[in-house]
Formats: structure tokens, sequence, C-alpha cells
């Protein structure tokens, strides 16, 4: 059967599969008064979903074996991606300014998908299950972890080709793999409660730590100027760790502690740093206030564990993924106005500082977390300022 044939299939499927699902009318969570609507379409449970193109779309996958490509405004799946697993797609992963994904699997491949036409653009096989991948932000490079390998696998994210490989690179699963904002390093978490940051230059880690995190780390994002990580943990809390001024080597990480009650199965910063959320196997996801490093609301509806969440630039949404085979669309714009976090924020004020902006001259907040001496400028003005850094590729393996 030709691609073209396999596609329109696929589009098929998909037009299918969302006639099937009526639209639904926002429910509310009573508890925190957030509009939400559930979204269903996976025949098992959602591993990961991911916001795309401007938020107006995002992808999700599964253990069944498929990706979907979902409109916001409609909450339908527009477009799925089928016949490339055969076993739980663990990870989806979008290439930054394409139309390409990439998926990655416990049947050991690793697959990239033309995003329009919901073709296969390549398909590599690695030695090991897959349990996480991820894309540089110049969309140049893939990186893949692989058990019982506990070793990481970079790619060329045009070809697929290996261009270079870790093995034992931790002591066991590595649950997580992230490229930083600067697409220089990339950062691993594992069960082994260590998080290393792997330096693509000089091929070699800059930085291990022992995270002191009780049981087994399960995921870790950056902020978006890379100063600082979260690892979330199975011991149910997270940690932030703050890798520009480099003072977790004396002080550790700092704990955000009373939160979930079961362990941290993912976390995600906001674009602008200020919040983040966090995913627990208690059903529940969690909106962390980065300058009182508070937990301001908590998000219930699940009805079994919070594999994944990711939040729109302007934090106005935010999906969750479960368990329960559904996707959660939280409507987060009006989130300031529920009474309990308009109280916390009265009452935020202790350890909050507030600077003066050396470009535009407007004074900003500096929370506890971050270190007065190394911020000059607001977050406006930062975000405006991208890195100039692109790294060439690691060279190739010989064959």
């Amino acid at each position: 059967m030709s691609g073209n044939q396999d596609s329109s299939l696929d589009e098929s499927k998909a037009k299918k599969e969302a006639e099937e699902v009526p639209e639904q009318p926002p429910d509310w969570s009573y508890e925190t008064q957030v509009p939400v609507k559930t979204l269903r379409a996976h025949t098992d449970g959602v591993t990961a979903a991911r916001f795309c193109f401007r938020d107006r779309h995002f992808i999700s996958c599964s253990s069944d074996g498929t990706a979907l490509l979902w409109e916001v405004e409609s909450c339908r799946p527009v477009r799925a991606f089928s016949g490339g697993h055969d076993r739980t797609i663990t990870e989806c992963a979008m290439i930054p300014d394409t139309n390409r994904m990439v998926t990655v699997s416990w049947d050991k491949k690793m697959v990239s998908w033309d995003m329009e036409t919901g073709q296969m653009l390549w398909k590599s096989r690695q030695p090991g299950l897959l349990t996480s991948c991820c894309s540089s932000p110049d969309g140049r490079l893939l990186v893949c972890a692989a058990v019982p390998q506990y070793g990481i696998y970079i790619s060329d994210a045009a070809s697929g080709q290996t261009v270079h490989q870790i093995n034992g690179y931790h002591k066991t699963t590595i649950t997580r793999c992230r490229f930083d904002p600067q697409s220089k390093r990339i950062a691993t978490v594992s069960a082994d409660r260590f998080i290393k940051l792997w330096d693509l230059c000089s091929q070699k880690t800059t930085v291990a730590i022992n995270s002191n995190h009780s049981n087994a780390i399960s995921d870790c994002c950056f902020t978006s100027n890379g100063h600082f990580l979260c690892s979330a943990s199975w011991d149910k809390t997270l940690k932030l760790w703050d890798l520009q001024s480099g003072r977790f080597r004396s002080r550790g990480g700092t704990s955000l502690q009373t939160g979930h009650e079961g362990s941290v199965s993912s976390c995600s910063f906001s674009r602008d740093g200020a919040l983040l959320v966090s995913g627990s196997y208690d059903k529940t996801v969690s909106l962390w206030d980065m300058t009182s490093l508070c937990q301001s609301v908590v998000l219930k509806g699940h009805s079994d564990w919070v594999t994944d969440v990711s939040i729109s630039a302007d934090r106005k949404m935010i999906i969750s993924a479960s368990k329960d085979r559904t996707i959660r669309l939280w409507d987060t714009e009006n989130i300031d106005e529920i009474p309990a976090v308009m109280e916390q924020k009265k009452t935020q004020g202790i350890g909050v500082h507030i600077l003066k902006c050396e470009e535009c001259g407007k004074p900003f907040p500096v929370s506890r977390l971050q270190s007065s001496e190394l911020l000059t400028k607001c977050v406006f003005c930062r975000l405006k300022s991208p890195p100039r850094y692109r790294p060439q590729p690691p060279p190739l393996m010989p064959l």
C-alpha cells in the first residue's frame, strides 16, 4: 500500500474517531472553579500531551500505540498517527519550527512523522526500550533514553541517524531526557536519583547532582532561560536547582514539599517562569507560584494517575494526560480570581525583592528562589534577547 493511501486511511480514522466523540461543553471542577473539558479518543492510558503550533493544537500519545493531533478550539482530534509502533508510545515531541514530530516506544523504535500528511518520514531502531525523547530547541538534534542500556542516543533530527551514544550513563532507568533552552546541554534524570547534564560541545558530563530525593526522579524541566531546573520525584516532592549560580553545590535544591499526596509524575514551567505545573499519581494537577514557591491551586477530576502536563505560552490553558484514557483541557485564564488564589497573593510578599530593569527601567519582582545579584533585566527584556549559540552536531559514530 502506498504512503498516500496510508495517510488517507489515517486521516479517515482520525475523522471517524472525532465523529464518534461528541463535543463536550465545559464541565466544572467545583473544588477550584476552573472550567475544564474532558477529551476522549485514545483506547488506553494517555502517556503524554504537549501544546504545539502556537498553542492552537496539541499532540498526545498513548499506550494504545497511536498519537493524535488535536485542535484546541474544537477539542477534537484532526489527525491520527498509527502503524509506526506496536507497543506503548512513551513520549512524543515536536521538532521546533517544523511540521514534524517524533514518537518513541517500548518497541525500541523512534519514528518521525509529517504532521500535515500523517506519513512516517523515517524510523530508527535502538537497542533498548525507549522511555523518553526530546528535540533540541534549534531543531537539529533529538535525544532518546533506552532501557536496559541506561543510556542516551543523540540523533540527527532530519535523518534519524545516531550521531552519538552513551551507554551506562546512569545506574538504572533514565526516566526523562531534556535539552536545555540553548541547545547546549542535555539533562537526564533517573531512578538512581541522580541529575546529570551532558555538554554537547565537550561531550562529557559537566554536572552530576545527587538529588537526595528519597525515591526515583520521574521528570525534569528547565526555565526558559535555562537558569533553573525542576525535578519531580516519586517521593511526592519537587525540587528546584539553581544551575546558573551553582548554589546547589553547597545548599542543594529548594524543595516544594507541601503539595501532592502521591508520586509526582511530571512538571512543566510556564514560558515566563512564574508558574510551575505538576501532575501526580494522586490524580491531581498542581499549580505552583514561583514567587512564593507555594502551591496555589489543585485541579481535580482525573480518575487515575496523571501522567503528563503542559502549559500554553500565555498561561491561559493547561492540558493534563492520564492513565484514565482522557486528556483534560483546563481554562486557567481567570485563575487569579479564585478566592484562595487571591488570598494567597495578599500574603506572599515575604521574601520578594523589587529590582529595576537595566534595559527598560521598569520595576520587576525577584523571588527568594532567584539570586538578585544575577538578574539585572525583567523577564520581558530577557525573552527579547535569545541566545545566539548554535552548536555543531557531535561527530558521527563509526559504523
